[in-house]
């Protein structure tokens, strides 16, 4: 059987955009000659909908596209995904379904079974899961149809499943002699390497050939990196989709091919490639044309912009200096080159003036107490007015420029450095953040080596450093990653630190600061535990006083 498998970018709620890109893609497989063109999960709609859901004027639209979609078919089979409606009256009564459309109708539905509730995804509060799995006969193939979360439960791959029910087991036992697989799975770095070598072992083991189509594109805060997979029965990779672009291409199910046997890149060009590709797609399907950054002198704010140039082009991208009396000379002409570097406009602009006014305004209100982190806030929320000025009169859209330890620890200032409508690198912990950076340095100096070595600083004080208040970098990404990213508690971690003080200390930052991330922009997702929709944490909590 020859699959043409369409790795579409969606975009959510626009169904007669998705609707023009799955008929576009279908006929070009039609004039290929395929026997069967497929689609993403939820293609027609985008992924995720969320509470458009619950919108019967939604369902509807979507109903009314799938059937115009079903009435241009001929021979050649198409498969794609979107939202359908039963009339049982139990549940939501909404699903997540496979349509398989020939000849002008909608021949077959498969729903998906497994319907996740952990992490970024949310599909009970909207989706009912399938009752049962058929295949179905078509161009003598018998079609094993599965969604996204059903191919994620393989008994021989999984130490621990999280699901009772294997559907594609199911499938495999109703005698299915090719799997499809429609697929909408958001991005972290080694989720590619696990897809492959999880259905290495399903393909192997089953002996079943297997057509594993992707979505591309990013939503919001959510990435999807496409790299749709296809593979022989004997385990292996044969076919692999581009990565962060749209692609399309042909399995035959009766050819041999070479076996392919890397499908990811290192950590830092993975990551890189995300994060532009995330900003990239944020601009594009909201419609900014240019982006705005505040530049400091700092690794963080460098990166940003350098990430800013690569997704929008150095004429899309300008920079704010905003120096105050603490700015070290370093810094602004650290800045500068980087701006050379880079090939962008800038402006500087003081805060010193303001600051200083603030302050005098306040006084009498600050009833004669020391200095502390008042005054330091001031002066990042006059620069975030500042930014935020420029962005509201030129609509520049502003990046924060803040990195996961720091959005973890608190460091940093509501209203002021977390102003901005994307947080670009929030995901990223900024031990990583030096790693990216000496890898974007790997052939030539772009972000200035003076920015990478020295002593990070907010440089809100006279000699202030970021390791003040926080821990060395390198041990607070590890205690972060431990208590993020593996649910690990106090004794745990300070079992494996050795310095349960340090441990306590951390975690009490991670915690109380919750209320800063809840009004943080949306952070770009690269790693398996994001702040934002995929971690609920409440504020107000007890479980460590």
């Amino acid at each position: 059987m020859k699959i043409a498998l369409c790795q579409i970018d969606t975009i959510i709620g626009d169904i007669e955009n998705n609707k023009k890109k799955i008929i576009a893609g279908y006929k070009q497989g039609s004039a290929d000659g395929v026997d069967l063109v497929i689609f993403p999960e939820l293609s027609l709609v985008g992924y995720p909908p969320q509470d458009l859901v619950e919108k019967q004027e939604f369902r509807q639209a979507a109903i009314i596209a799938s059937k115009e979609i079903a009435d241009i078919t001929g021979k050649t089979g198409l498969i794609f995904g979107t939202i359908t409606e039963g009339d049982d009256l139990i549940g939501t009564d909404v699903h997540n379904s496979a349509l398989l459309c020939f000849d002008g109708k909608m021949q077959f539905v498969q729903h998906k079974t497994l319907i996740p509730n952990y992490d970024v995804f949310d599909e009970m509060r909207y989706f009912d899961a399938a009752k049962d799995v058929d295949v179905f006969e078509f161009r003598n193939e018998k079609l094993g149809i599965s969604i996204c979360e059903d191919i994620w439960n393989d008994a021989d791959y999984w130490y621990k499943r999280r699901y009772s029910v294997d559907p594609v087991k199911k499938l495999i036992e109703k005698g299915a002699s090719v799997l499809i697989n429609i697929s909408a799975s958001p991005y972290h770095y080694g989720h590619r390497k696990d897809r492959q070598e999880m259905l290495s072992v399903l393909t192997k083991m089953d002996e079943v050939s297997l057509a594993y189509v992707c979505s591309v594109g990013a939503q919001t805060d959510l990435i999807f990196d496409g790299a749709s997979m296809c593979f022989d029965g004997t385990g292996n990779l044969v076919l692999l989709g581009k990565s962060y672009e749209e692609d399309y291409f042909v399995f035959d199910t009766k050819v041999t091919y070479l076996p392919i046997h890397q499908s990811e890149k290192s950590f830092e060009e993975e990551t890189l490639e995300a994060l532009v590709y995330g900003l990239q797609e944020y601009c594009s399907k909201l419609g900014f044309k240019k982006v705005l950054v505040g530049l400091s002198g700092g690794i963080d704010s460098a990166l940003v912009t350098y990430i800013a140039v690569q997704a929008m082009g150095k004429e899309s991208v300008h920079a704010v200096l905003m120096p105050s009396e603490f700015s070290s000379e370093g810094s602004i002409v650290d800045s500068r080159k980087l701006i050379s570097n880079l090939g962008i406009s800038y402006e500087t602009i003081s805060i010193q003036p303001v600051v200083d006014k603030t302050i005098e305004v306040l006084n009498g209100s600050f009833n004669g107490k020391k200095p502390d982190t008042a005054e330091e806030n001031i002066q990042a929320r006059i620069r975030g007015i500042y930014l935020m000025a420029l962005s509201n009169k030129h609509n520049y859209l502003l990046l924060t420029t803040g990195n996961k330890s720091e959005m973890a620890a608190g460091y940093c200032t509501l209203y002021g450095d977390m102003s901005g409508g994307l947080a670009v690198i929030a995901d990223v912990y900024k031990t990583d953040v030096y790693r990216i950076a000496n890898f974007i340095n790997k052939d030539k100096e772009i972000i200035p080596k003076e920015i990478i070595v020295k002593a990070p600083s907010a440089e809100l004080r006279h000699g202030q450093k970021d390791q003040d208040t926080l821990p060395e970098y390198e041990l607070l990404d590890k205690i972060l990653r431990m208590y993020l990213e593996e649910n690990k508690e106090i004794f745990e971690i300070s079992k494996i630190i050795g310095d349960e003080i340090v441990v306590k200390k951390v975690l009490r930052m991670v915690d109380i600061n919750e209320f800063k991330r809840k009004q943080a922009a949306p952070a770009l997702r690269v790693s398996k535990k994001a702040f934002g929709y995929g971690r609920r944490y409440p504020i107000v909590q007890g479980w460590r006083k």
